[in-house]
């Protein structure tokens, strides 16, 4: 008999939703974690906690008319048809289930973001906790996760697996920082160790064109189930995607969200230019940021919006860091950039044109929000990478897969598997993260807890 049924290997929103759904069917879970400080600066506490479901219960109340199919054409439309098939039509159908599920048996306060429209989604589709930051949806999994039982072991990571003769994964390797190591048998192993972005080395293998780019993400995104992967001939998919982000405050070090521009804030370079439409998506803007001169930008928003963005916990840490500044005439504004004023006049005089629809906008951008007024806030970001979108390739209950076909016992979720952005930074809508984490979690972990169930009755 197995020590345990289901082991996880780490503790963010794939792995807690893995573990809390196959302790739902009844399997004992235990989750080795190898950072301990994963509470606070994992991938899942460092979000916003966006969840995008199509045709969810809250989108009906609020009498919004969308569904899987809908969101899944959005989905092909920001990647260009490029999104791993599997893992987008999995994660589309089970977005609703997957939010009703977080509210109703993990007790999590989910709520439908009904203030802005994220890029890509053709309808407002992403819900959240109500301080829409990680940190509050963290805690609400771990919770669920103490409630039903499951054990934690911090710090304590999964450093290689063992298979049965038949090469089904029947237990994994734990390993101390001390450098102690025991093996745990095992129904089923889940890998929910997150991507690769903090790994220099990977990033520029397969990623070259972020390989100097700030990392703003979670300590442990190492890429280890890749290098389990590449030891074990597993399969791989889409591993040069990833999603960046375009509004990092530098040198805060605080993430800018983008709700402010949504709501009609602009980005400019030193100069005072717009450079891109804004609204087209935040990851494929840091590309573009990190190819100024200097690799930093200017977000331009005004009262209006830093009254809007509060509701953001990631916004208010903005204010509490000192890095919005505030000036009264586009003047002192240029003065701050460091450009010419008649260029930031100019640059502001269009935009608030386009706003308020008096003439097009040179760059193609149609939501505005509103148009900006003085006193104008202004924070210098620049380009980061948040985290990779491609990984270990599974079948739609969360399977590894080697040579196309299902690896028995083993399954992946969130950053360590395919995610649904296609190739590259512009296939990433808002959430598709923290989607396939959680998604992929509840689907793998209740696989996982069925496979270990019926290979102890077959025992």
């Amino acid at each position: 008999m197995a020590d345990i049924d289901v082991l996880v290997a780490g503790a963010g929103a794939a792995g807690l939703a893995s573990a809390l759904s196959a302790a739902e069917l009844g399997a004992t879970v235990a989750i080795a974690e190898a950072h301990p400080t994963f509470r606070s600066d994992s991938n899942t506490a460092m979000s916003t906690s966006m969840i995008p479901a199509g045709g969810s219960r809250w989108q009906l109340d609020a009498g919004i008319d969308d569904s899987p199919d809908q969101f899944l054409a959005d989905v092909a439309a920001k990647t260009g048809g490029l999104a791993h098939p599997t893992a987008a039509r999995t994660l589309v159908d089970v977005a609703p289930r997957l939010v009703e599920w977080l509210a109703d048996e993990i007790d999590v306060p989910i709520e439908l973001v009904e203030d802005f429209t994220y890029p890509g989604h053709t309808v407002r589709r992403c819900h959240a906790v109500p301080d829409r930051t990680g940190r509050t949806l963290h805690a609400h999994l771990l919770r669920g996760a103490d409630a039903a039982g499951v054990d934690l072991m911090v710090p304590m990571k999964l450093v290689d697996m063992s298979f049965d003769t038949t090469g089904t994964v029947d237990g994994a390797v734990l390993e101390t920082p001390a450098g102690d190591r025991e093996h745990v048998s095992a129904g089923a192993v889940i890998l929910a160790t997150n991507g690769f972005a903090a790994n220099r080395s990977m990033v520029s293998e397969h990623i070259p064109e972020m390989a100097d780019a700030l990392y703003f993400g979670g300590h442990g995104s190492h890429g280890d189930a890749m290098t389990l992967g590449g030891r074990y001939g597993f399969d791989l998919a889409a591993m040069d995607a990833y999603q960046g982000h375009g509004s990092v405050a530098s040198p805060h070090g605080v993430l800018v969200t983008w709700a402010t521009v949504m709501h009609g804030a602009v980005i400019v370079d030193d100069h005072g230019r717009r450079f891109a439409d804004e609204t087209v998506g935040y990851s494929e803007f840091a590309r573009w940021v990190l190819d100024r001169e200097g690799s930093h930008a200017w977000l331009i928003l005004d009262e209006a919006i830093h009254e809007a963005c509060r509701v953001f916990g990631d916004y208010a840490d903005l204010i509490d860091a000192g890095a919005v500044r505030w000036e009264d005439s586009p003047t002192s504004l240029a003065h701050r950039i460091g450009a010419d004023v008649s260029v930031v006049e100019s640059t502001l005089r269009t935009a608030h044109e386009a706003a308020v629809g008096s003439s097009a906008d040179p760059l193609g951008r149609t939501d505005w929000g509103a148009p900006l007024d003085a006193p104008y806030g202004v924070v210098r970001i620049t380009g980061a990478l948040f985290h990779t979108q491609g990984g270990l390739d599974i079948d739609a209950n969360a399977r590894v897969l080697r040579g196309g076909e299902p690896v028995g016992g083993l399954y992946a979720a969130g950053g360590s598997a395919v995610g649904m952005s296609g190739r590259g930074s512009s296939g990433y809508l808002a959430g598709n993260g923290l989607l396939a984490a959680l998604g992929l979690g509840y689907l793998g972990g209740r696989a996982a807890a069925r496979d270990s169930s019926a290979r102890e009755e077959s025992s």
